[in-house]
């Protein structure tokens, strides 16, 4: 992880999770979900306040929410009391076996790597699908690489470069979007682990 991006989150923890916390309910992600996830085990990787790993749980599904900021993590254990959140950093995710979900959600994390970071971050989160689960990610689209105010890191990932880490999956849906909870345009990959044979 970025660790301006990092630090920014640290200090500023309780005013992101603010914003997110009160952000129009991601209905798209939420109807994605519904349609591609099967019910299991499922990471929410670079939760934030934690937001969507409580929806996912109050859904059915056997959540916890992976976060690297320490800041962070707190708001969410503080908002989503019985919801699981574990200390995990991309591109390494260490301590996450592989094979370990059925489910990985990724919403808007990848774009505060380094870009060298990307392709590494976006194959260990294929590792740690289950071979015949879903990885849904997305990432803010950016032309260039910026950081905002507070030092947050917006990359400008390559495209080619995550489609080629999903190299062991089976691509579901590929499209650049409008969010719906935070109105900004994303890229949005829907991709499904092969077995192994």
């Amino acid at each position: 992880m970025d660790t301006e991006t990092l630090h920014a989150y640290d200090s500023g923890a309780a005013g992101y999770a603010d914003d997110w916390e009160t952000q129009p309910a991601g209905t798209d992600l939420q109807d994605l979900v519904r349609r591609y996830f099967k019910l299991g085990r499922t990471a929410d990787v670079g939760c934030g306040s934690g937001r969507d790993t409580a929806w996912l749980a109050a859904n059915g599904f056997d959540a916890v929410g992976l976060e690297p900021s320490a800041g962070l993590r707190a708001e969410a254990v503080r908002r989503h009391p019985g919801v699981e959140f574990h200390d995990a950093a991309l591109p390494e995710l260490k301590g996450v076996a592989a094979d370990s979900f059925t489910n990985v959600l990724c919403e808007t994390v990848i774009m505060h790597l380094e870009p060298a970071a990307v392709g590494p971050a976006v194959r260990r989160l294929a590792d740690i699908v289950k071979p015949g689960g879903v990885l849904y990610l997305t990432w803010r689209v950016s032309p260039t690489d910026s950081r905002d105010d507070a030092g947050r890191l917006y990359a400008a990932v390559d495209e080619q470069v995550v489609r080629e880490a999903l190299g062991a999956c089976d691509l579901l849906l590929d499209e650049q979007v409008t969010s719906a909870s935070s109105g900004r345009t994303i890229q949005r990959v829907v991709a499904r682990k092969r077995e192994q044979r």
